[in-house]
């Protein structure tokens, strides 16, 4: 599995734990922001803008905010 795979599997697993929140784009945005180094945003951004990336639709619309 490729970093970037890695990190797309990791972004899900933080959508898993914020799924049951009304908010949980944001609090997805929030803990890649406070959390994540900003070389692995930009790979986890770019990733989902090549398309097939098998993110859950919180994580698309997270990175979306950061992008």
């Amino acid at each position: 599995m490729s970093e970037v795979e890695q990190l797309a599997k990791m972004a899900n697993q933080i959508a898993e734990n914020f799924s049951f929140h009304d908010d949980a784009e944001e609090r997805i945005a929030d803990h890649l922001t406070r959390f994540w180094a900003p070389s692995m945003r930009k790979m986890l951004v770019e990733y989902e803008q090549q398309g097939e990336s098998g993110l859950k639709s919180s994580v698309i619309a997270a990175i979306r905010k950061l992008a």
